[in-house]
């Protein structure tokens, strides 16, 4: 069994916390320059699958990984590589990095690029190609994987000199860095690899960009602005997403919801970000989030978008998304603000800047905060929150899924948490807790298949900590040779197999829209034996039918020193509640006890000053004029 070599420290994404590499020689291969200069950018492990149009660059690899220099992880499936090199990233904010040959090789990687740019993951893929003089003549294992991926890549090279590639190396990192990050590609034909040539390496950072220049400062009239509306607000809402956790706003996002008592709802993206056992926590919102994080967008009048991009997941019907509220939309990228919903204070720059200046000039402006100003919409979610809780159920003779990820959470609380795409994923969403960083979920694209290669790459990252993959078990099928990378380099991941021998989330929609017609979501028969499949690549493999075994079997399997497989048997046909149907506002929520949604989101407006007062008022808060 080979060993993972340690991962460098975790830190905010940057290319400038390399070791000092050896010197280059001065003639060299494009082979010896591409991994030189990934050596030069701190890369320490390369998750990937040779083949004959990479071999090149893999024999260079071998004189580096022999030295010391770094380490590969040879992958099952270029789609695992993908996915490993997005979790090493995810989880540690630095680049990841997979590699792949031309042809299927390089198009077997392509869900995982799309995983990466949905969710803005900093990779650099690397992909071999055919000799230069080959190209366009469909020589074997040819593709054009730099026009496959054009829409699903932040930038994308093809070397055509190899004396470009140490400027290209660095490029290609401060791309997919900086700004919005995004996964960049660099194709490289196999002569590339083998021409000898003068070689002058190029040092991270180095490289200028003329036409490309992120905005990070926020317009300070704008943050003014907002700062005014946050002052004003009586029922304000912190929406934060991913590129809060891309930015490592946790700081900022606690301090600003603090100081002005201001609850916090996340999206899938950006769980993690704020601590959910905080008073002022609300959970995530949208399709499955909380119905008070759901009636709370429905209500405020004040929506703060941190990193967030108004996904229709999050927003239901559109039209009746926070249409209440006036919006303030922080991000990074100009083209999300104002893409779905148009703000009445659009901030574009880093979002952790952005709010950083913000506290600032709120501290030096030495107002007053109102600490009363918001308890009346506080006592209100609070009312919500009691009303509408998260509950896993129980059943008398069967498991359901929920108790079984309590289970998980309370036993490992400080775990990194992975998961595949289903009905499981939203449970897992609902009833785990976790830091920043921690919570690792294909959410834009909705990739089944990414969880235990992805766990594979956040625990090369991170080999101290505890990694826990949540799958599904039609999820799990997806990528299941990735077993095989576990136990070859001795990955102590634990995947938990919430095994309903269905496709659940498809199963649930086919319940609920498609009038009960279960066209091709049922798993079974045919469904392997796990603890068997797992035992047949060398991993530990479990299984759990009744409620008396979840305990133990938990702690038998946080407790083995190696990866294992836990395959929980649970109740076939339960459903992931509350639930917004498509086309829905996010009031609309169904799975929800008594009172009526209804009910909960009428509003009285006071006759003289217009303020909207909860029914049970006697007297307007904000004139006094009875209602």
């Amino acid at each position: 069994m080979r060993k993972v070599l340690p991962a460098p420290p975790q830190t905010q994404a940057s290319s400038k916390t390399s070791p000092i590499p050896e010197a280059a020689p001065s003639r060299v291969t494009g082979a010896y320059a591409l991994m030189d200069s990934l050596t030069r950018h701190g890369v320490q492990h390369i998750f990937g699958y040779p083949g004959g149009a990479i071999l090149p660059i893999y024999d260079e690899l071998y004189r580096f990984e022999t030295a010391g220099r770094l380490q590969h992880i040879l992958v099952r499936h270029e789609q695992g590589a993908a996915h490993a090199a997005d979790g090493y990233a995810r989880a540690t904010g630095q680049v990841g990095v997979c590699f792949g040959t031309s042809g299927p090789g390089a198009t077997n990687l392509v869900t995982g690029i799309a995983t990466a740019q949905m969710d803005s993951i900093p990779l650099v893929i690397i992909t071999g190609q055919v000799t230069r003089a080959a190209i366009g003549s469909d020589a074997f294992q040819e593709t054009d994987i730099y026009g496959i991926t054009l829409p699903i890549v932040k930038h994308s090279y093809v070397v055509r000199d190899p004396r470009d590639m140490g400027r290209i190396v660095a490029e290609a990192f401060h791309i997919a860095a900086s700004g919005r990050p995004g996964p960049v590609l660099i194709d490289i034909p196999k002569d590339v690899g083998t021409e000898v040539f003068d070689y002058v390496p190029v040092e991270p950072g180095s490289v200028k960009l003329p036409g490309y220049r992120p905005t990070v400062k926020g317009n300070p009239r704008q943050i003014i602005q907002a700062l005014k509306l946050i002052r004003e607000a009586r029922r304000p809402l912190l929406y934060v997403g991913g590129g809060a956790i891309a930015s490592s706003a946790h700081a900022e996002i606690q301090e600003l919801a603090e100081r002005y008592n201001i609850p916090v709802t996340t999206t899938l993206m950006g769980l993690g970000i704020f601590d959910e056992h905080h008073p002022l926590s609300v959970g995530m919102l949208g399709m499955h989030g909380t119905a008070y994080a759901n009636f709370a967008v429905t209500e405020c009048d004040l929506l703060i978008a941190v990193g967030a991009r108004f996904d229709d997941r999050v927003t239901g019907k559109l039209d009746e998304f926070a249409s209440r509220a006036k919006v303030i939309h922080i991000d990074i990228d100009p083209a999300e603000v104002g893409k779905n919903r148009v703000p009445e204070v659009p901030i574009v720059g880093d979002v952790r800047k952005v709010l950083m200046e913000l506290l600032r000039r709120d501290s030096e402006a030495g107002q007053t905060v109102n600490p009363n100003q918001t308890q009346e919409w506080l006592h209100r979610i609070d009312r919500w929150r009691k009303d509408y809780p998260l509950m896993a159920p129980s059943y008398p003779d069967q498991l359901s899924p929920q108790e079984v990820i309590v289970e998980v959470g309370r036993q490992a609380p400080q775990a990194f948490y992975t998961t595949d795409v289903g009905q499981h994923q939203m449970w897992a969403a609902q009833f785990l807790t976790m830091g920043p960083r921690r919570w690792i979920s294909s959410a834009g694209l909705g990739t089944m298949g990414f969880g235990m290669p992805a766990a594979m790459g956040v625990k090369v990252a991170v080999a101290d900590e505890e990694v826990i993959c949540i799958s599904g078990d039609a999820s799990f099928q997806m990528n299941c040779q990735e077993l095989g990378t576990l136990a070859q380099y001795g990955i102590n991941v634990k995947t938990v197999i919430i095994n309903n021998g269905w496709q659940g989330m498809v199963r649930q929609w086919q319940e609920a829209f498609y009038g009960e017609r279960y066209s091709a979501s049922d798993m079974q028969p045919g469904m392997p034996d796990f603890v068997k499949l797992a035992e047949a690549f060398g991993v530990k493999g479990m299984v759990v039918e009744d409620r008396d075994q979840l305990q133990s079997a938990i702690a038998e399997m946080l407790a083995h020193k190696g990866p294992v497989l836990l395959d929980v048997r649970v109740k076939r046909d339960e459903n992931c509640y509350p639930m917004v149907a498509p086309g829905k506002s996010n009031a609309q929520m169904v799975g929800l006890p008594e009172p009526q949604v209804e009910d909960t989101v009428k509003v009285v407006v006071c006759s003289n000053c217009g303020a909207e007062n909860e029914p049970h008022n006697k007297f307007c808060p904000e004139c006094g004029t009875k209602l």
